[in-house]
């Protein structure tokens, strides 16, 4: 594709066919402030076989500009009008030439190493349709505050608790994702659940120990600003999949949000290995 003022294409990042290509898909729209972080922390990973794509959504502050700066690093991006972000990730997910597929948001990070322990797992495993890790929550700032353990769980357990994964610190196969029917696009915020819950029924989901990825909060995440569009699409994945449940849905909804055991496991493993993630996060960021 000709490069010109909306969108640019090059060759993959880099190809060693000895590693499983893993294709990272980044949904864009406005976040200038923290997006420059978010694409040095996929490119910056030393994956020998990486496909990075960016999907911008048409924005009006300056994430053009930064996308430009490294665009003859990009396998592929565009900035232009779309749905949303489901969409973009989406189409992101059709051109996708990798064996492995997922996405990190525009203002989360992969943190280092993450996709060596990602393809080395898949490379190993034959069985393994997605893999998951930690992740860290990090304020504005990129100040590290809490952490998130991922919960292996079954599909009954997730409909009831949650998924227990973080989306940014979880990768899967492409196979999968194509035969359990993609995203649904329909979805503003709840599509990740939905995803899951349907690879969870296809396959196994592995939990890994590591570090993968940081979830930032701020006050312009869809998370602290469209919370009852959230609670809606949540709920209607809990129905979608639930069959001849005798536990309510209503409670169902509200267990989801609570899971007070898990959280208070996060809270000591973060107790634990705080030095040792904000050290991670300094060095990193301290790079760029």
């Amino acid at each position: 594709m000709e490069k010109n003022i909306d969108s640019g294409f090059v060759d993959t990042l880099s190809n060693d066919p000895s590693w499983p290509k893993v294709t990272i898909v980044t949904p864009s729209f406005n976040q200038g402030q923290y997006l420059e972080q978010t694409i040095r922390s996929v490119l910056e990973q030393g994956y020998p076989n990486l496909e990075y794509i960016v999907m911008d959504g048409g924005s009006t502050d300056n994430s053009v500009e930064i996308i430009k700066h490294y665009a003859d690093r990009l396998s592929y991006w565009q900035s232009k009008s779309d749905k949303g972000q489901a969409e973009a990730i989406a189409k992101g997910f059709e051109m996708a030439t990798g064996d492995i597929i997922g996405w990190v948001n525009s203002d989360d990070l992969l943190l280092p190493g993450a996709l060596i322990v990602v393809g080395k797992s898949f490379l190993n495993n034959d069985s393994f349709i997605a893999v998951t890790g930690r992740s860290v929550y990090i304020d504005q700032d990129s100040c590290p505050f809490n952490i998130h353990v991922p919960r292996k769980r079954s599909k009954r357990a997730m409909l009831l608790w949650g998924h227990g994964l973080n989306q940014m610190a979880t990768f899967w196969r492409k196979e999968a994702y194509e035969k359990v029917g993609g995203l649904d696009v329909s979805m503003t915020f709840s599509f990740d659940y939905d995803l899951f819950v349907r690879l969870k029924m296809f396959g196994n989901i592995e939990i890994m120990p590591n570090y993968l990825a940081a979830f930032r909060w701020h006050s312009l995440t869809k998370t602290s600003t469209m919370f009852d569009t959230y609670l809606s699409e949540h709920q209607a994945v809990i129905k979608r999949y639930r069959k001849n449940s005798l536990i309510p849905l209503f409670i169902c909804r509200v267990l989801t949000k609570i899971d007070p055991l898990h959280r208070i496991e996060d809270m000591i493993v973060w107790k634990r290995d705080k030095t040792q993630v904000m050290t991670m996060l300094n060095e990193m960021l301290g790079s760029f």
